[in-house]
């Protein structure tokens, strides 16, 4: 008998160990992102749905970031990581939000309802206004490939998807090549954890909602509309 108990003790130990090594499933690894050539790294799916890469996204300002992403607002005076200064990120605009409507409409269902958000997480604050400068403030959603991501000359990528109901988002931190690390990962880890918190859109005209909500069927007081 004591034997068997000591087995079941070392069996249990093991396991232990294992959970312990293989962490929370759903926690993303922001601190050791794998990192390709902005060459290499893989850029938006589209699948069947070439019309959709017509579509327009924009940029958008931080704050809509933290209410998309149900963040509180960065406190005045206080901690600056809160800001996400090293972020730039791209939403549907409202012509994509109706287009995806009308086109789901039309093929009677078969059309995607499904939106994409784009963050970009840079090493640095100066690497982001650089990329600021350069990027149009709106694009189609079949250029960010070529002009975006590949676009990143000299850089490397890490990419990151995350499907939130009608809203996908693609995550991609970038940092110059054959840097060390990457100096923005409280950034990083503060975006990827908050977009795994996040419940699933049921509808992509959320995205002109207030975070709290996953749907655009609000009293007209409650409805913040992106311009």
């Amino acid at each position: 008998m004591a034997e068997e108990e000591e087995q079941q003790k070392r069996k249990k130990h093991k396991h232990k160990e294992k959970d312990q090594q293989k962490g929370p499933k759903n926690k993303p690894a922001a601190d050791q992102p794998h990192f390709k050539s902005s060459a290499d790294v893989k850029g938006l799916r589209f699948g069947g749905q070439f019309v959709v890469k017509s579509f327009t996204v924009r940029q958008a300002a931080p704050l809509e970031l933290r209410q998309l992403l149900d963040l509180p607002p960065p406190c005045v005076g206080q901690c600056q990581a809160l800001s996400l200064p090293s972020t730039l990120t791209y939403v549907p605009t409202n012509f994509t939000i109706l287009a995806h409507h009308a086109w789901h409409t039309l093929t009677l269902g078969l059309g995607t309802a499904k939106s994409k958000a784009i963050i970009f997480v840079f090493d640095s604050e100066s690497t982001k206004a650089a990329a600021g400068r350069l990027w149009p403030r709106v694009i189609p959603l079949g250029d960010v490939n070529r002009k975006l991501i590949r676009g990143l000359a000299g850089c490397e990528m890490s990419r990151f998807k995350f499907r939130k109901g009608c809203l996908t988002f693609y995550v991609y931190a970038a940092r110059r090549h054959g840097a060390a690390g990457f100096s923005c990962a409280d950034d990083l880890r503060t975006i990827l954890e908050a977009v795994v918190a996040l419940k699933d859109f049921l509808d992509h005209t959320a995205v002109l909602a207030l975070p709290s909500h996953r749907s655009i069927t609000l009293p007209v007081d409650q409805v913040a509309v992106t311009h």
